[in-house]
C-alpha cells in the first residue's frame, strides 16, 4: 500500500474519532426517533414504534401525544404554531395538533377521497402556509410497489391534492428559502429530487439532484440505503440524514458535497434539525436499522459553516 493511501485512511478514522467526540446524546432510549424539531428552548420529536410525540426541555422528556398505529414520523410548524404530523402506518394520516399535542385535525384521504395509501412519510410548510407531504409505501425487505407521491395543502384549503407521482419511496421533503424550488429523498435509488415551485403550489420541472452514491462511499450494500428526511438552512443548504448509512450531507442548492456529518450512535440516521442560531445539529438516529423495535436516540453535534 502507497504512503499516500496510509494517510488517507489515518486521516479519515482521525477525523472520525473527532466528530464522534463531540456527538453528546441528549435523549436516550428512544423507539424509532424521527422529527425533531427545536421551538422555544425545546426539542420536539417523535417515535415511530410506540406512536408518540414528545417535548425534551433540556433536562425531560414529556410525551405529548400518543396513538399507537399511527407511527409518528415526520413533523411541521405551521403559521398557525400547530404542528402537522405524519402517521407513516401503511394506511397514513395527516394530523393537525396543537402544542400540547391535543388532536385539532385528522385526514386519512386526499381532496378526491383517495387514501393515503404507502402512508405519510414527512412534511414542510412553505412560506406562504401551504404544506407539501410525501406518501412513502410499504417498508419491505425488498422494496416492490413504486406508490410515492407528493401531496400538497395550499393556504386555507380543506384537502390535500396530489401533486407528483411515482416516486421510489418518497421521503424527506424541503423547500428553498426563495420558495422556488422544492426536493424530495427517493430513499430506495439513494437520490434526491427536485421540482419547480410553481406560483399556485403545483410542481413542475422534475429533475435530479444528487445522488449520494457518487458523493460518498456506500456505508451497506441494502436497498434502502438512501437519503431519509431532510432540512434546509437560510442559504438553501441542505442537511440530509442517509439511512443505512450513518451520517448527515451537507449539500449546496448547486448539489456539491460541502461536509459529511459522521454519526456515532447508530446507522440509521434518520432527521436533523437546527439549534438556536443554526450553531448545532440535533440528528435523531436509529443504533440498527435492522432492529424491529428501532432502537435509538437523539444526539446533538456542532454544526459547520
Amino acid at each position: 500500500m502507497r504512503p499516500v493511501s496510509i494517510a488517507c485512511i489515518v486521516a479519515v478514522l482521525l477525523s472520525a474519532a473527532a466528530a464522534g467526540a463531540q456527538e453528546v446524546t441528549v435523549v436516550k432510549d428512544a423507539l424509532g426517533p424521527e422529527g425533531p424539531l427545536y421551538l422555544d428552548g425545546n426539542l420536539y420529536y417523535v417515535e415511530w414504534t410506540p406512536g408518540t410525540l414528545s417535548k425534551w426541555d433540556g433536562k425531560t422528556s414529556t410525551v405529548l401525544n400518543r396513538r399507537p398505529g399511527c407511527s409518528h414520523n415526520g413533523l411541521a410548524l405551521t403559521k398557525q404554531n400547530t404542528l402537522l404530523l405524519a402517521c407513516t402506518d401503511i394506511h397514513g394520516s395527516i394530523l393537525e395538533l396543537d402544542r400540547t399535542g391535543k388532536q385539532l385535525r385528522r385526514w386519512e384521504a386526499d381532496a378526491k377521497g383517495i387514501p393515503f395509501y404507502g402512508g405519510i412519510n414527512d412534511i414542510v410548510v412553505a412560506a406562504d402556509g401551504g404544506a407539501y407531504a410525501t406518501v412513502f409505501g410499504a417498508f419491505q425487505a425488498v422494496p416492490s410497489e413504486v406508490v410515492g407521491k407528493i401531496l400538497y395543502l395550499a393556504p386555507g384549503a380543506k384537502g390535500w391534492v396530489e401533486v407528483a407521482n411515482d416516486l421510489n419511496h418518497a421521503n424527506g421533503i424541503g423547500i428553498s428559502p426563495d420558495q422556488k424550488t422544492l426536493y424530495v429523498s427517493e430513499t430506495v435509488g439513494n437520490c434526491i429530487l427536485k421540482f419547480t415551485v410553481n406560483a399556485d403550489g403545483s410542481l413542475g420541472h422534475r429533475a435530479n439532484f444528487a445522488l449520494l452514491s457518487r458523493l460518498v462511499p456506500n456505508k451497506s450494500d441494502s436497498w434502502w440505503l438512501g437519503p431519509d428526511s431532510m432540512k434546509i438552512d437560510g442559504q438553501g443548504n441542505l442537511y440530509v440524514a442517509q439511512w443505512c448509512g450513518g451520517k448527515v450531507l451537507k449539500l449546496s442548492p448547486e448539489g456539491k458535497l460541502l461536509h459529511v456529518f459522521p454519526i456515532a450512535a447508530g446507522d440509521g440516521t434518520t432527521n436533523v434539525a437546527f439549534g438556536p442560531g443554526g450553531r448545532d445539529l440535533y440528528v435523531t438516529v436509529v443504533k440498527d436499522p435492522n432492529d424491529p423495535q428501532a432502537k435509538g436516540c437523539i444526539v446533538k453535534i456542532p454544526n459547520v459553516e
